[in-house]
């Protein structure tokens, strides 16, 4: 598994990457494999509040459902809406057009308290 090293990850397998101002926030390709076939999405919403460590949505697939979680603090700013039309896109491509959320993070430091992509391969062998 190669992860890109353009952000940092979380050890519930979400990687989160700096956007300007922002921080875009998807699951990562191990995350993905582990679920199989995603058949639904469900994000809260644009404007929703949230600290590090909260669940910020759902994912199913054939096999089970998991929360997704954010590693940062702060206000979900938009939603990728072409998840609820097709969420096979986050198995298709996790680390770009199945992107989950954009969020605008109250607290920098939480970023840097997350995995560097290094760090993260190690701790999750493919």
């Amino acid at each position: 598994m190669s992860v890109p090293t353009d952000r940092r990850y979380a050890e519930t397998h979400e990687w989160h990457k700096p956007e300007g101002d922002l921080i875009v926030i998807g699951l990562t390709q191990f995350a993905v494999d582990q679920l199989t076939d995603i058949t639904f999405v469900e994000m809260k919403e644009a404007g929703t509040d949230f600290g590090a460590g909260d669940e910020i949505g759902e994912v199913e697939s054939v096999k089970t459902s998991s929360g997704i979680y954010a590693g940062v603090a702060g206000e979900i700013v938009e939603v990728n809406d072409s998840l609820g039309d097709d969420p096979s896109l986050l198995n298709s491509d996790p680390f770009g057009e199945g992107w989950l959320v954009k969020v605008r993070p109250s607290a920098s430091a939480d970023l840097a308290a997350l995995m560097d992509a290094q760090t993260y391969e190690a701790k999750n062998p493919s």
